[in-house]
């Protein structure tokens, strides 16, 4: 069901499901052109640290969702999301109406049957990123940071309920509900960041340093820089 190629080689280059979250991974020589492997630890120190400001961030500074990758299906980034990750496949009506499919949220290793109990989760979201870069800018590269399927990290379809409790916190404040998608968890928040050229506070930093050096130091961060 993976509809962007380039998606499902990053899937694959993590090889990390829902179901089984290890919390290492062999290092690999990078698949794509410009992709980074590190250890968590020294991608933890790739992160430029900053003071974070949300001075004049509103929500709709990021345009979302948009038409997605496939201008022909009739599908927005949340529904192309949903159809990339599916379980099980969902009938998709006309107008890119879904309904059935089966999906596994890792945040709190839940399964759903209905998308409209899912939430597609910015794994960095827009208010933290607009707290570390992203104020400064251009519309249109926050539009494609908020609808980016060019990374498997980026957009994950979880519980709505376990999204909302996350909300605009980073890992100083909040982490997966299930312990065993930690590092994976980690793993994904640094990718982002990096992907993205976001900064990081003290706060998040020092937290990120925690895991790297214990429960997750051998996990590997995958991120190909946006262009």
């Amino acid at each position: 069901m993976i509809k962007n190629m380039l998606r499902g080689t990053v899937a694959l280059i993590l090889a990390l499901t829902p179901l089984a979250l290890p919390s290492t991974a062999a290092a690999a020589p990078a698949a794509l052109t410009g992709a980074a492997v590190l250890n968590l630890g020294d991608a933890v120190e790739e992160i430029p640290l900053a003071d974070e400001s949300r001075t004049g961030y509103e929500r709709e500074s990021f345009k979302h969702w948009n038409r997605g990758l496939d201008l022909t299906d009739g599908c927005n980034t949340r529904n192309e999301v949903l159809l990339a990750e599916a379980v099980e496949a969902p009938t998709v009506a006309a107008g890119c109406k879904l309904t059935g499919g089966l999906w596994r949220s890792y945040y709190d290793g839940q399964e759903v049957n209905d998308p409209a109990k899912l939430d597609i989760d910015h794994m960095v979201p827009l208010a933290e990123a607009w707290d570390s870069g992203a104020s400064a800018w251009t519309a249109g590269r926050r539009e494609a940071y908020a609808n980016d399927q060019d990374a498997a990290t980026s957009l994950v379809a979880v519980t709505a309920r376990s999204n909302r409790s996350k909300s605009d916190q980073d890992p100083a404040e909040w982490m997966p509900p299930l312990p065993d998608a930690h590092c994976h968890y980690l793993s994904e928040w640094i990718a982002t960041k990096l992907r993205w050229g976001l900064a990081a506070d003290q706060a998040e930093a020092d937290a990120l340093k925690v895991y790297a050096e214990g429960p997750c130091k051998t996990t590997v961060v995958h991120y190909t820089p946006a262009p």
